[in-house]
């Protein structure tokens, strides 16, 4: 499997580093960055560095393409280069993905038009917007089509893409190596079990 794996300025690291610790530990797998530009990218905040080792030209028929989250997306669903691109690579993938708002860029390009999709709880009306079909869980999967939920869930959905490639044993495997056995100290994970005044404080931080 080759897998493009998208970065961009003001992306959130998680999104992207989660599932790729997740793909690179299968056997025979590659994956690859690809960025707008080829080079440095910089998180949300300009806190983190990444490294993209590819320009969008350079990336054209990967198996799996990987996009993730993060306010930058905002930008990227509007940017016609960024859409093109992924347009095109959607045509020979064998797996369109994306984790949190990433799914905004899946939108944009108009790849979710009448699709189950999830995203991060607070933009699914921004899904509908798009033609979209919003759902809950961690992850969906319509088609080739595979959208996680917010950050986090893009490990879930990387574990199930090795599953359905691979084989359970092998998802088995990696999800023990990387000793992904989660055991918050808080049950407030989704708004569905997080009191009200908690998901009211983040409503108000991403209003900004």
């Amino acid at each position: 499997m080759d897998i493009a794996l998208l970065l961009y300025d003001d992306m959130a690291p998680l999104d992207a580093v989660g599932p790729y610790e997740v793909l690179r530990n299968v056997p025979g797998w590659e994956v690859r960055t690809v960025a707008p530009r080829k080079g440095e990218v910089r998180s949300e905040n300009r806190s983190l560095g990444l490294v993209a080792d590819h320009a969008l030209a350079e990336i054209t028929n990967p198996d799996i393409v990987l996009l993730p989250g993060g306010w930058g997306s905002r930008t990227l669903m509007k940017d016609e280069e960024m859409l093109d691109w992924v347009r095109e690579v959607d045509r020979s993938t064998k797996w369109t993905t994306s984790v949190c708002t990433g799914s905004l860029i899946l939108g944009g390009a108009g790849l979710l038009e009448g699709k189950k999709a999830t995203s991060n709880w607070l933009v699914l009306d921004t899904l509908a917007d798009l033609g979209a079909e919003p759902v809950g869980g961690r992850f969906v999967e319509d088609g080739k089509i595979v959208t996680a939920a917010g950050v986090t869930a893009g490990i879930d959905m990387a574990l199930h893409l090795v599953a359905r490639e691979a084989g359970p044993e092998v998802a088995q495997a990696i999800q023990l190596g990387i000793e992904y056995d989660p055991d918050p100290p808080f049950d407030s994970g989704s708004p569905e079990k997080a009191a009200p005044e908690i998901v009211e404080l983040v409503r108000a931080a991403a209003r900004g």
